[in-house]
């Protein structure tokens, strides 16, 4: 059993960036990590878990990154988030998975994700649908 640690996320900027999520809390066996950005507001944050339902284990990871900018009222600047983005991956196993099949399962998805994925990333991405 994984011990929740600090995870590094790169982006995708010109020059990218490494977001370092900390731990934060484990609650009802989700390990939360966040990426504190000054004001607890705009914190990204990460979240893992495992369950096993019957027959089948569910790995779920979270991610949240808001956006925030800074409100002017009265003379006093307020951090407040406008937007945030989310992502949730859900993989679903039977309990009869070998090791590999889980690695040939995340390794495909990971490579479904990459920037290079001339369907894929402009979906996700551009927001532009399939035809």
């Amino acid at each position: 059993m994984p011990q929740i640690a600090p995870v590094t996320l790169t982006d995708r900027e010109s020059t990218p960036v490494a977001h370092i999520f900390t731990p934060q809390e484990i609650k009802d066996g989700v390990g939360i990590l966040a990426n504190t950005v000054g004001v607890p507001v705009g914190n990204e944050r990460l979240g893992v878990s495992m369950r096993y339902t019957g027959s089948r284990y569910k790995a779920t990871v979270t991610l949240q990154v808001p956006i925030v900018q800074n409100e002017v009222i009265n003379g006093v600047s307020y951090p407040k988030v406008i937007r945030t983005a989310y992502a949730e991956v859900n993989l679903t196993f039977a309990n009869t998975s070998t090791l590999q099949e889980r690695r040939n399962l995340v390794g495909m998805l990971q490579s479904a994700l990459a920037s290079n994925q001339a369907l894929m990333n402009p979906v996700l991405t551009e927001l532009q649908s399939v035809y």
